[in-house]
């Protein structure tokens, strides 16, 4: 992360990263459902190989931007771009090779096994009706590997806890070994130690990564960038250290709130001390 003229994990990995243009980008897209607007004019340009958080109080249209992205909605106005061609322009499958998403909450009725729904990330990467290649099965058993799922991979999906369906569901979206990755609020469920090992592992992979999250502190220490949207507008966009202030906790999520570094450069640290309204 970056505060002042400190240089970000992303920069140090890719020094040439911040000069290059975004791979996948909104500009200006705007949605509306029932005849309300969820999102309205919001634009995002992730660094290539960084780690964008979208943050906001429930409602705000972090789930329908990041369905934006995905390609699953379109907009009604503004454009998606990925490589600077708007997202229309590219077919399913194409875009389904590019990028990866995992959902806040996924179920089947099929009885499947661990290794069955991994094995579903690589469907864009073969052709109907031919077998898996080694090189499917090469990304199925690394996916496995490094969301911790080796032992599991012959276990039922149904008897599996939400978290653990989560981490399936982590591991299924690396197996489509993707250049971005969207991935909306995906330590739900998850214990303190798998939420610090899920978000270690997407910090450190060499991809674009945008993700919903409501843990401002866990925002504050893996992403690079956060957006922060209010009722379908960014309020606020930056790095989590000059982004995450005190008055803003206080204008968009209403709490009251310290925002503290334990040293120079550390990641800001927030301290929550009750609500707005109970002044």
């Amino acid at each position: 992360m970056t505060t002042g003229t400190e240089q970000s994990d992303t920069e140090r990995r890719d020094p040439d990263s911040s000069a290059r243009p975004s791979t996948l980008a909104a500009d200006r897209v705007s949605r509306t459902a029932d005849g309300r607007l969820i999102l309205d004019g919001v634009s995002l340009t992730p660094r290539p190989g960084s780690v964008t958080g979208l943050l906001g109080p429930n409602g705000s249209g972090k789930s329908t931007l990041l369905r934006l992205l995905a390609g699953v909605l379109s907009p009604a106005s503004g454009v998606v771009t990925l490589d600077g061609r708007p997202l229309g322009d590219w077919g399913r499958r194409a875009v389904a090779r590019r990028v990866a998403v995992v959902e806040q909450q996924t179920d089947t009725l099929v009885e499947l096994t661990v290794l069955d729904v991994v094995r579903l990330g690589r469907i864009p990467h073969r052709r109907a009706w031919t077998p898996t290649s080694e090189a499917d099965e090469t990304a199925v058993r690394t996916s496995l590997e490094r969301t911790g799922l080796t032992d599991r991979a012959d276990q039922p999906w149904h008897t599996l806890s939400g978290g653990e369906r989560q981490r399936v569901q982590i591991a299924r979206a690396l197996a489509q070994e993707p250049r971005e990755l969207l991935l909306d609020e995906p330590t739900n469920h998850l214990d303190i130690q798998h939420q610090l090992d899920l978000l270690n592992l997407v910090a450190g992979l060499p991809v674009t990564s945008v993700v919903a999250l409501h843990d401002l502190n866990l925002a504050a220490m893996y992403c690079d960038q956060v957006v922060v949207l209010r009722q379908g507008q960014v309020v606020a966009t930056g790095t989590p250290g000059t982004t995450l202030t005190e008055s803003l906790l206080a204008d968009v999520y209403g709490v009251r709130a310290t925002v503290t570094r334990p040293g120079p450069g550390d990641q800001p640290h927030i301290r929550f001390l009750g609500t707005v309204a109970g002044d």
